[in-house]
């Protein structure tokens, strides 16, 4: 955990990358463009932009795959294929997981046990009687683009937008940021995750 706060800390220090992913229902992920980041050596083996990149598409290609489960085979299928997700993205075996989703309120702001995520992508928790499911609309691609990347060591941070676009093309933005942190095994998992619409002031 203080680890997570001490690179947060450092975030704004980030120079600014370019890096772009796209992600579509097909099985087929475009791959980000290369992109500077500012990375820090530790004693243990360091992520590198392009695991960062591919775990920001995993994520994208998770959310398509939980609204194409949803429309084929309605909430029942669209649950399974969402636990999957979480499963393989976040990091809740070893600990809570910091995320702050785009759509939630008090009492309920902040989800950091699989359970309450889990409620917030798909709804249909008497537990959590706000969430609708936000992985339940029509999305068909992920578009991201990462205004900086950090790398220190085992974790890594970003921050930028993400374009979710809907069947009938419409597009919402949101802005986020993540943090990435290798498990046991080796594989990037989130372990912060937090989501909010652009200031429209």
């Amino acid at each position: 955990m203080n680890r997570i706060l001490a690179a947060l800390a450092g975030l704004a220090l980030a120079a600014p990358v370019a890096a772009h992913a796209q992600v579509a229902a097909a099985p087929a992920v475009t791959a980000a463009s290369p992109a500077p980041a500012v990375q820090e050596a530790t004693s243990r083996t360091p992520i590198t932009v392009a695991e960062v990149e591919a775990a920001q598409r995993a994520w994208g290609a998770g959310l398509v795959a939980i609204a194409a489960a949803n429309r084929e085979g309605g909430p029942q299928r669209a649950n399974a294929v969402a636990l999957d997700a979480l499963n393989r993205l976040y990091g809740f075996e070893s600990g809570p997981v910091l995320f702050k989703p785009t759509l939630t309120r008090a009492p309920q702001t902040f989800r950091v046990t699989r359970e309450s995520a889990l409620a917030y992508f798909v709804g249909q928790d008497p537990a959590f009687p706000g969430d609708t499911g936000f992985a339940l609309g029509d999305w068909r691609a992920v578009a991201i683009e990462n205004a900086a990347v950090r790398v220190v060591g085992d974790m890594a941070l970003t921050m930028g937008n993400v374009r979710i676009t809907d069947g009938q093309g419409r597009v919402t933005s949101v802005d986020k940021t993540w943090a990435f942190q290798r498990d046991a095994a080796g594989n990037l998992r989130i372990v912060l995750h937090h989501s909010s619409l652009p200031f429209a002031g």
